[in-house]
């Protein structure tokens, strides 16, 4: 039971930064671009709950999030997010152009 909560947590650290980069960020900065700033605060309050019970498993999620291959998948996963983010930041200055322009007649 210890072992798939371990495993569950270790995949949600997979898809997060690491934990002192979330507590340092805002999650409601008006320019953030960030799409994995909920899981990652999401992530922080979770590694804190389980290093309060048991450090060692907390230690050994450190461990795994710190890994070379952990953490080249989540930087992959940050730079596909920040690319779909742009593209959705595109779409929207498109969609009030046609708005402007098209319906609104400006």
């Amino acid at each position: 039971m210890l072992q798939s909560r371990a495993l569950v947590i270790a995949l949600i650290l997979l898809l997060s930064t690491t934990l002192p980069e979330v507590q340092s960020k805002s999650l409601f900065e008006k320019d953030r671009r960030d799409l994995l700033a909920i899981p990652e605060a999401i992530v922080s309050y979770v590694y804190e709950a389980v290093n309060k019970v048991y450090p060692k498993v907390s230690q050994f999620l450190l461990d795994t999030v710190q890994s070379p291959t952990v953490t080249a998948a989540r930087q992959r996963l940050a730079k596909e997010a920040n690319k779909v983010s742009i593209m959705f930041e595109q779409m929207v200055e498109k969609i009030k152009i046609l708005w402007y322009s098209r319906i609104l007649g400006y």
